[in-house]
């Protein structure tokens, strides 16, 4: 029998963590909460503004990671979440999951109060529930990990996050996971460039997968990113949007460090 992956564990405390919000939550109640929730604010589309002259930067919020703990102790998501916005982020992204991250659904919540900021919800999805819960929250994105997910499982997240106006950030580690991803509707290709088994990281993914992705599609850029040299390195491979989290995270001046990273940017040309 097989050494259960990383992956493996994060899917089995998740969905006893679903199972147990449904039992305080009835599906019904949350498609309730998802209904009254305040209006979607486009993250497909501010991402894809920002992009146009400069960078499209999805911000990120997480207090800790399982490879590194805790990244930042004077942890306060609203402050953090208005130094994204003063610094020119596009939009934000809140880690939700407990266990392995130290998130928590208020985290967004207190985000997305805090700015205008579009707001993807990061975690590990693997029911439609979880996209209610996500939209109940205020979440204008969902993450949709294919190196989780059968296609069926995807592709009902998918049409989920479609059914309450929502985007989808497809995310992808290697080329069997991008094809897969291409069978989807949308357009946002997230490529990860760590490894969620040994959580390595290498820009590598991106230089090598980004050629493969279609030219409908948009790129996002996700870990291993630190300065604006690097930026403007991925950016020569066809991504102009990035997810930054832990670089900004341990700046002592949030605004400050986003404003350098996305300053002087590569001039935008097509792939």
């Amino acid at each position: 029998m097989s050494t259960p992956t990383i992956l493996d564990k994060i899917k089995a405390y998740k969905l006893e963590e679903v199972a147990a919000a449904k039992a305080e939550v009835t599906p019904e109640a949350m498609d309730e909460r998802a209904r009254a929730a305040p209006p979607v604010r486009p993250f497909k589309d501010a991402l894809l503004q920002a992009s146009i002259n400069g960078y499209g930067l999805i911000a990120e919020i997480k207090k800790a990671s399982p490879s590194k703990g805790v990244i930042r102790e004077d942890f306060d998501p609203a402050e953090l979440a208005r130094a994204y916005a003063e610094g020119g982020a596009a939009c934000l992204s809140v880690l939700t999951d407990t266990p392995s991250f130290q998130g928590a659904n208020e985290y967004l919540v207190q985000a997305r109060a805090a700015c205008d900021l579009s707001v993807l919800r990061k975690d590990f999805l693997f029911e439609t529930y979880q996209v209610a819960e996500a939209r109940a929250l205020g979440a204008d994105c969902i993450l949709i990990i294919m190196a989780c997910l059968t296609d069926a499982e995807a592709a009902a997240l998918e049409n989920a996050a479609a059914v309450w106006g929502m985007d989808a950030i497809i995310e992808v580690h290697n080329e069997d996971e991008l094809r897969r991803a291409e069978m989807l509707k949308s357009q946002l290709i997230g490529i990860n460039n760590r490894d969620l088994n040994t959580f390595e990281t290498t820009l590598d993914t991106t230089r090598t997968l980004g050629r493969y992705v279609p030219e409908d599609r948009i790129i996002i850029c996700e870990s291993g990113l630190e300065t604006r040299e690097d930026l403007a390195d991925i950016a020569r491979y066809g991504a102009r949007c990035f997810l930054i989290g832990e670089t900004l995270m341990r700046a002592d001046d949030v605004a400050s460090a986003t404003r350098m990273l996305l300053s002087n940017p590569l001039t935008a040309g097509g792939r």
